[in-house]
């Protein structure tokens, strides 16, 4: 009876020796399991996002020279594992060395060679080339090849024959994108279904999104189901990124038998392995649907994207500013977790604009967390700074003329936001011996609510990928889940939004923020994480159609209740669009690493250029016709 091993491994992005000695490792695991196929994750060998690592010379010759070790390693067991392959006779379209993201099966020592494939290894056939994802940019995909060899991809794409015990057994290897064809004109999986396989596998370098494993676990189960054989999900776990963006990969891989019905799943954002006999699949019981809410999820994936962030910067110690509000609060929480409350040091830093209630509630937060606590005032230095700009000369050194700078009321309170930052944040994380947070979440992000230099600042941007609904939502996760018990006070969740830097944001007169969250929190979500990116355009048109609600998503009557004119509503479109497209990007561009769970995330996934506002021609058409009524 066949017996294969599903190895779900951390993989730790350019550093192909610690992936080869964890493989390793596992293959030992597998063979005292009596697994007779141990199967690995796409590129589990480097990594995966590796930015321009990839063309390096010196680390392919590596990743090549480590997978040797893993062949060698294949005594008396199938080993399937992702690696980079390098065909040094031959170029890529940039020029540089030909490179497959590609699929090795080793046994006793030798590569198992595909059917039909001219090398011994499986080439991934669709490359992903939106989102996070890059591959084209390094790698020559199966079509290409065909092209090159005067054939097309269903003629190289084949089975690897495997025999093992005496017995054949035909899979169909997949590398991950190879699996999600629905957009493509081509798609590997039923083309492998006409070979009358045993088993299909589909290794994988799959970041974690919010919603991803459902949907995957329909699309695969499908597959599964339709072919009439089991199908074997792997995927890696750890944290990689590729720049300004990082994504924990989950791994959640799964089994998936001829019925199409998930028989295993393991465990997200650990190291496992399994062995499932491959006779017996059919006949296993289907794991029951998760009931978990979306919130559980967020949560452990922005745990193990803290935790591993923080070891690969080999930060121990973690310096938070807290305001009385919610984002602050809900960090807080967050790397006392990770850290621990002895290694956490909140700083509240009052100015005359903060309210007893907010430095009341900042108090209650660090007592329940138990952490290290500091008040450090920043009025007399916010008047200093003042005072030092209006008071010094300006000299024009053409003609000189002396006149003196006045600071506003708006550039005051850019000033507040940047004492506590690049004064008093900076030298308590250095004090400390630490690091400072950014504490922003996504609505503040997409129209650039922030102060450069200022509260935008910090190491690491956990929650700028979370509305400030999913904010909310966190908080009373980890007070009922996580805590159990009242750890971020009500207070805090109940009280108004407000940055406090001026007395236009009164918490005890109900004065907040200008962004409405029950709807601007939609809004804001439409331009960025709908796959058809909705405009100004499209929002007049859904105002004009009485569906502005009905396509966001948010609450009914929301639209009448804050803009009760045509020209209301339109003002505040245009308000947020200029920001979102003007200011605001050149403010993500400088903001710090933004650790992802949506399905767009700030960053490398959604690549801005800095053109300022546009809006169409019907755009302008519908407002004239609109503002006419």
């Amino acid at each position: 009876m066949l017996k294969i091993a599903m190895a779900q491994m951390e993989v730790v992005p350019g550093h192909p020796d610690v992936n080869t000695a964890t493989i390793l490792r596992f293959i030992e695991e597998a063979r005292a399991k009596g697994a007779d196929v141990v199967i690995f994750p796409e590129m589990a060998v480097p990594g995966y996002f590796l930015g321009d690592t990839w063309e390096q010379s010196a680390f392919l010759r590596d990743c090549e020279s480590y997978g040797r070790d893993i062949i060698a390693a294949s005594k008396d067991i199938t080993v399937m594992f992702g690696n980079v392959a390098i065909d040094w006779q031959k170029k890529n379209n940039d020029g540089r060395v030909r490179k497959y993201n590609a699929f090795f099966i080793a046994r006793d020592g030798e590569l198992v060679q595909p059917d039909n494939m001219p090398y011994p290894y499986t080439i991934k056939t669709l490359m992903p080339n939106y989102r996070e994802f890059d591959d084209t940019r390094h790698f020559f995909s199966l079509q290409k090849l065909a092209r090159e060899l005067g054939t097309t991809p269903s003629k190289l794409l084949s089975p690897v024959t495997l025999k093992i015990r005496g017995q054949r057994y035909r899979a169909g290897c997949l590398l991950c994108e190879d699996g999600w064809s629905d957009d493509y004109g081509f798609a590997p999986f039923e083309l492998l279904e006409k070979e009358h396989l045993d088993f299909y596998v589909n290794i994988s370098a799959s970041p974690y999104t919010l919603g991803k494993n459902d949907k995957r676990n329909r699309v695969f189960g499908r597959q599964a189901r339709e072919a009439g054989v089991p199908l074997f999900y792997v995927n890696c776990i750890g944290l990689q990124n590729n720049g300004k963006t990082v994504y924990t990969f989950d791994g959640s891989s799964t089994a998936y038998n001829e019925k199409g019905d998930v028989v295993r799943t393991l465990p997200e954002y650990e190291e496992a392995l399994t062995v499932l006999p491959l006779a017996e699949m059919k006949d296993m019981a289907a794991e029951p649907e998760s009931e978990e809410k979306d919130i559980a999820h967020i949560y452990r994936a922005l745990h193990y994207g803290i935790r591993r962030f923080l070891e690969n910067i080999h930060m121990k110690k973690i310096v938070i500013g807290i305001s009385g509000g919610i984002d602050s609060a809900v960090a807080a929480a967050l790397y006392a977790k990770v850290v621990g409350p002895e290694n956490l040091l909140l700083v509240n830093m009052p100015s005359v604009f903060n309210s007893a209630t907010t430095k009341g509630l900042s108090q209650e937060l660090a007592n329940n967390l138990g952490c290290q606590y500091m008040i450090i005032p920043i009025q007399e230095s916010v008047d200093h700074t003042i005072k030092q700009l209006e008071e010094t000369p300006m000299v024009n050194l053409g003609t000189g003329s002396e006149t003196h700078l006045k600071v506003s009321s708006f550039v005051a309170e850019n000033i507040q936001a940047r004492d506590r930052s690049a004064r008093v944040l900076a030298g308590a994380a250095a004090a400390f011996g630490g690091g400072f947070t950014c504490n922003a979440n996504k609505a503040e992000t997409t129209v650039g609510y922030s102060t450069l230099y200022g509260d935008q600042s910090g190491f690491l941007a956990a929650l700028a990928d979370l509305w400030k609904y999913q904010v909310y939502a966190l908080a009373h996760y980890m007070n009922d889940a996580v805590y159990g018990r009242e750890v971020v006070p009500q207070g805090i969740i109940d009280i108004v939004p407000s940055a406090e830097l001026s007395s236009a944001q009164n918490v005890d007169e109900g004065k907040g923020d200008p962004i409405k969250y029950p709807y601007h929190d939609y809004l804001f979500r439409s331009f960025v994480e709908r796959w058809q990116k909705a405009t100004p355009e499209d929002v007049l048109e859904w105002y004009k159609a009485g569906t502005v609600e009905k396509n966001l998503g948010c609450e009914e009557g929301l639209v009448k209740k804050y803009f009760p004119t045509a020209a209301d509503f339109i003002s505040d479109l245009e308000r947020w669009w200029n920001l979102f497209t003007g200011m605001a990007i050149a403010k993500r561009i400088q903001a710090p690493p933004i650790l992802a769970v949506s399905r767009r995330a700030y960053g490398f996934d959604h690549r801005e250029a800095q053109n300022g506002a546009y809006y169409t021609r019907r755009y302008r058409e519908l407002k004239a016709e609109l503002l006419a009524e």
